[in-house]
């Protein structure tokens, strides 16, 4: 089956790409969660729109990018949730949780916002205290971010 991707998928490749997937995995995963769209003859114009879109959200300036990779390693980002006794959290610590923080931090004199797509979290943060997560501001930077989990 010849699709092509609406988003990133690990693995297979970045939106706009067509790529040719087994009929079970194109119907049964990629096409109803939105990660792609069957390919026809007229996707081209299709491509053409994703590649355009995806080219305006990345950070194409790898300056700029070492810029966001410094700012964001220079300081640990506090976010507050709600605890209760012994540390433990009510739920975890999700992707936008910690992207709503990020972009809070870095603001618009740094140079623009992280998309929660590109923030890799090891193990699911479930407690109180110090944490790092991998942030890929770029295809070739990636920036640690410290992350200090207090309670609200």
């Amino acid at each position: 089956m010849k699709l092509i991707l609406t988003q990133e998928v690990s693995g297979l490749g970045a939106a706009g790409d067509v790529v040719e997937v087994k009929d079970g995995y194109g119907r049964n995963y990629l096409v109803p969660r939105g990660f792609a769209i069957r390919w026809t003859r007229g996707g081209a114009k299709t491509i053409d729109s994703i590649k355009a879109a995806r080219a305006s959200r990345e950070v194409r300036d790898l300056d700029k990018a070492g810029e966001i990779k410094a700012k964001l390693e220079s300081a640990p980002i506090d976010i507050p949730v709600r605890a209760g006794d012994g540390g433990r959290l009510f739920g975890a610590v999700t992707v936008t949780d910690i992207a709503a923080a990020i972009n809070g931090a870095i603001n618009a004199a740094a140079g623009g916002s992280v998309d929660k797509r590109k923030i890799l979290v090891g193990n699911p943060i479930k407690s109180l205290g110090a944490h790092q997560v991998t942030v890929k501001v770029h295809d070739d930077v990636d920036a640690l971010v410290n992350l200090n989990v207090v309670p609200a």
